[in-house]
């Protein structure tokens, strides 16, 4: 099967944990006689240093027209003086939009060999959450005001959601539960936002089609809470742009590291956007101490997703389960008595599991 994949390698350890998941690709394109075309382009600061454009019209274009988007990372305060319409992340606002990749995949799966910095008593039964969050809508695209009244300073931020926007979303969430345990917990804060009533109206008429799933809602504070203690309880959350964001990241540090999460962003194609959750840690770039184990599980989940590539989705997955299984580790997930590897090694460590 032929697919042309654009490539965003990004800024700080972005290109670093990219090589690691190309490598992984290529294995799989021999292994199961594919042909993946890789078409490299410019987001972010790089994009800033090279073109002066966070999101140059060429990138912007490759996403548009290719089979489906990998990411490695973007951002860093080397742009922190940049205006806001043209700050690194704004590429990746720009991104999603365009491709109205409106529904976000983010998994947080604790691994058996791994250590929670929780306690084993809160850890439970392991933890396993797919958390659904709403992409490209809310407070991060709303009208963002500033102004003076009473000879001050006043900010406004315009958080904003229509009911179809919610629906779509929301039957990604219900059909993902329906896979898993059954079980969707709407995470919002109907007791003060407008928007936040206005999902839980939506979500419950909608559910009355799902009566295989059972539907629960926790205000967001509650979750944030109950993410640290009682993770194993939880399942499949829905939620909006917004508090996604900050429970997701909450969420991948339960699993050992945020290098161990991956993403999918899609809309109603098949087409995807697909990147590890991790930020572009400039601290660490170029040391070849990355985990890219989130970049890499991202590129199964677009095999597995926008490609329909089951099969060599799996194949990755069940390396990774056997390089971890194996003692190797990267700096950040490393115990007692384990083998640390750099970054640059882990492909072909899991290439090699791969066979």
């Amino acid at each position: 099967m032929y697919k042309r994949i654009c490539v965003i390698e990004g800024d700080g350890i972005g290109p670093e944990v990219m090589a690691q998941a190309i490598k992984v690709l290529n294995t799989i394109a021999k292994k199961f006689n594919h042909n993946f075309e890789y078409v490299y382009r410019l987001a972010g600061g790089v994009a800033i240093d090279k073109t002066g454009k966070c999101l140059p019209n060429e990138t912007l274009d490759s996403v548009l027209e290719t089979d489906s988007t990998l990411l490695g990372a973007v951002g860093g305060n080397k742009w922190d003086n940049q205006p806001p319409e043209n700050r690194p992340e704004k590429a990746l606002l720009g991104i999603r939009k365009a491709m109205q990749v409106y529904a976000n995949l983010r998994p947080q799966k604790l691994y058996a060999e791994l250590d929670s910095p929780l306690k084993a008593e809160y850890v439970g039964d392991g933890i396993d959450i797919m958390i659904v969050r709403e992409l490209v809508s809310g407070v991060y695209f709303g009208e963002h005001i500033q102004s003076i009244e009473d000879n001050q300073n006043v900010a406004t931020d315009i958080m904003k959601y229509t009911e179809s926007e919610i629906s779509r979303v929301a039957k990604v969430a219900f059909e993902l539960a329906k896979q898993r345990t059954g079980n969707l917990i709407l995470v919002d804060k109907a007791n003060v936002l407008a928007t936040s009533k206005l999902w839980r109206k939506v979500v419950i008429d909608m559910s009355k089609d799902y009566p295989d799933v059972n539907l629960e809602f926790m205000y967001v504070d509650n979750c944030a809470m109950q993410l640290i203690k009682k993770p194993s309880k939880i399942d499949t959350i829905l939620t909006e742009n917004m508090f996604g964001d900050i429970l997701s990241d909450e969420a991948s540090s339960l699993i050992g590291s945020i290098g161990m999460s991956g993403s999918a962003s899609l809309g109603d194609g098949t087409r995807g956007f697909y990147e590890a959750i991790h930020g572009s840690a400039p601290d660490i770039a170029g040391k070849d101490i990355a985990n890219p184990i989130g970049m890499i599980l991202s590129s199964s989940m677009m095999l597995r997703l926008s490609f329909g590539m089951t099969e060599e989705a799996d194949c990755i997955d069940k390396a990774i389960n056997q390089f971890i299984k194996s003692g190797y580790r990267t700096a950040d997930i490393m115990q007692d008595g384990k083998k640390l590897v750099k970054c640059s090694e882990v492909g072909n460590l899991i290439c090699g599991f791969i066979g």
